[in-house]
């Protein structure tokens, strides 16, 4: 299966529990591609004791798992983005959207 995940936001729990979601299908042997837009661009100043947000998006990308993260929010908010934020575009958002058998939103 082609898993898309669509993240806007950065509520700790939230997030992590995506992610790990997205660990999960990888090791069921499905593709993920993870698009993040609006707050999500800022997933990796994610901090919080409780939940591994980084550890866990970096266990998707070693995974093979895919991160894409919206270019004009990252602009909005000053960032060039990183390894877990890729400036992307609208148009990898719709391929990630047309190529995906099941996409969630977060």
């Amino acid at each position: 299966m082609k898993l898309g995940i669509i993240l806007s936001q950065t509520e700790p729990e939230t997030v992590f529990n995506a992610l790990r979601l997205a660990n999960y299908a990888l090791k069921q042997g499905d593709s993920v591609k993870i698009f993040l837009m609006g707050k999500g661009v800022a997933l990796d100043q994610i901090d919080d004791a409780r939940f591994a947000v980084r550890e866990q998006a970096q266990a998707v990308l070693a995974a093979g798992g895919q991160f894409l993260a919206c270019g004009t929010c990252l602009k909005l908010r000053a960032s060039e983005g990183s390894e877990i934020c890729p400036l992307s575009t609208l148009k990898d958002l719709y391929e990630v959207v047309r190529d995906s058998d099941r996409v969630l939103s977060f």
